[in-house]
């Protein structure tokens, strides 16, 4: 196994780590932090593809954007999960 084949796989595991966490998290908080975990990784692998401003998009709109419409909308609708 290669270095590249080793980073790929980390990252991988990273996401999918995410990705089961934010379907398990029941705090809308937690959840839109941890996506934004998820698009910092999924850059990292862009990046490390070759495709620098596909990760520089999703790094702008992904891991910043969304995740500060999603907190300012959990701070406007409220956090209360009942």
């Amino acid at each position: 196994m290669t270095a590249n084949e080793l980073f790929d796989l980390i990252v991988l595991a990273l996401m999918i780590a995410c990705v089961v966490s934010i379907a398990r998290s029941s705090d809308l908080v937690k959840a839109s932090i941890l996506f934004s975990v998820y698009s910092l990784a999924l850059c990292l692998l862009w990046v490390h593809r070759g495709a620098p401003d596909v990760a520089m998009t999703e790094a702008a709109v992904g891991a910043g954007l969304t995740v500060a419409l999603f907190l300012y909308t959990i701070a406007r609708v409220g956090r209360d999960e009942k």
